[in-house]
C-alpha cells in the first residue's frame, strides 16, 4: 500500500483537505463546492473523489462526536428516507445523466431561493416547522446531486435556512444527515471499485489533517455569533449558487 508521494498532488489536496474539514466542523456541506473543483486539480477526478471519502469519514465521525448533543432528530428522520432514495437514483442514473445539467439546475434553484429571501428581508416571518414534504422533495435532491456532482448543500440550505433554528441545532443536523448519507454511499462507490490500495493510503496520510481541521471548523462555529453564522451560511450559498451556475452553463453551452 504506498501512498502518493508527488508534491504536486498534495499541493492541491492539503488545502482541499482543510476546507473541507472546515465544513464538515458545522459549516454544512457548501464549502464542499469550494474543496471538490481544488481536488479535482490534484489529479483524475473520480481518484480525488475516491481519496476524499474515507477522509470524509474521518471527519464525519469528529463532527457526530462533537455535535451529537445538539441536532433535530425530527428533520433528521424527515430527510434520510429522501436522502436514502436521492443516493440510489443518483447510483443507477450516475452514467446517464449530465453533471453539467445537474449543477445549473442547482444554482438557479440556490439563487431564486436566495433572491426570495432578500425580497423578503424586511418582513418578520415566523420560522418554519419541519414538514415531511419539503423535507422528503429537498433531501432527494440532496442525496442524488451529492452522490453525481459531490454538491448536496445547497438542497438542504434551501430547506433548513427557513427554519431559522439555532446555530448548534442547524451544524449538528446537517452532519448527522450527511454522515449517515456518506455512509450509505459506501456500498455503491465500492461497486464501482475506486477503492484501490494506493488511494486508501493516500486518504491515511492526509487524515490527520482532516481531523484538524474538522476540530478548527467545529471550534469556529461554536464561537461565532449567530446572527453572523448565517451570514455566513447565506453568503456560502450565494458563492457556491453562483459557481453552480457558472459551471453549469459552461458545460451545457460548451
Amino acid at each position: 500500500m504506498n501512498p502518493i508521494t508527488d508534491p504536486a498532488f498534495y499541493a492541491f489536496a492539503i488545502p482541499a483537505v482543510f476546507i473541507m474539514g472546515m465544513g464538515k466542523g458545522g459549516f454544512g456541506g457548501n464549502l464542499a463546492m469550494i474543496a471538490m473543483p481544488i481536488m479535482a486539480l490534484s489529479g483524475p477526478t473520480m481518484q480525488g473523489a475516491a481519496i476524499m471519502f474515507p477522509i470524509l469519514l474521518v471527519m464525519d465521525a469528529i463532527s457526530v462526536w462533537s455535535w451529537r448533543k445538539t441536532w433535530s432528530r425530527e428533520n433528521v428522520l424527515t430527510m434520510l428516507p429522501g436522502g436514502l432514495l436521492g443516493t440510489i437514483l443518483g447510483f443507477l442514473t450516475a452514467s446517464y445523466v449530465s453533471d453539467a445539467g445537474i449543477r445549473l439546475l442547482l444554482g438557479v434553484m440556490s439563487l431564486v431561493f436566495l433572491a426570495q429571501t432578500f425580497a423578503l428581508r424586511g418582513r418578520s416571518l415566523p420560522p418554519r416547522s419541519p414538514d415531511l414534504a419539503r423535507g422528503t422533495l429537498w433531501s432527494s435532491i440532496s442525496g442524488f446531486t451529492s452522490f453525481i456532482s459531490h454538491v448536496g448543500g445547497p438542497p438542504l440550505s434551501i430547506y433548513l435556512l427557513p427554519q431559522k433554528m439555532p446555530k448548534e441545532v442547524f451544524s449538528g443536523t446537517l452532519v448527522i444527515f450527511f454522515a449517515l448519507i456518506n455512509l450509505i454511499k459506501i456500498t455503491p462507490l465500492a461497486a464501482l471499485g475506486v477503492f484501490t490500495a494506493s488511494n486508501l493510503s493516500t486518504s491515511l496520510v492526509l487524515a490527520p489533517l482532516a481531523a484538524l481541521a474538522t476540530f478548527f471548523g467545529i471550534w469556529i462555529v461554536r464561537r461565532m455569533p449567530t446572527d453572523t453564522f448565517y451570514k455566513v451560511m447565506y453568503g456560502l450559498l450565494f458563492v457556491v449558487a453562483i459557481k453552480l451556475t457558472w459551471d453549469g452553463l459552461t458545460g451545457v453551452l460548451g
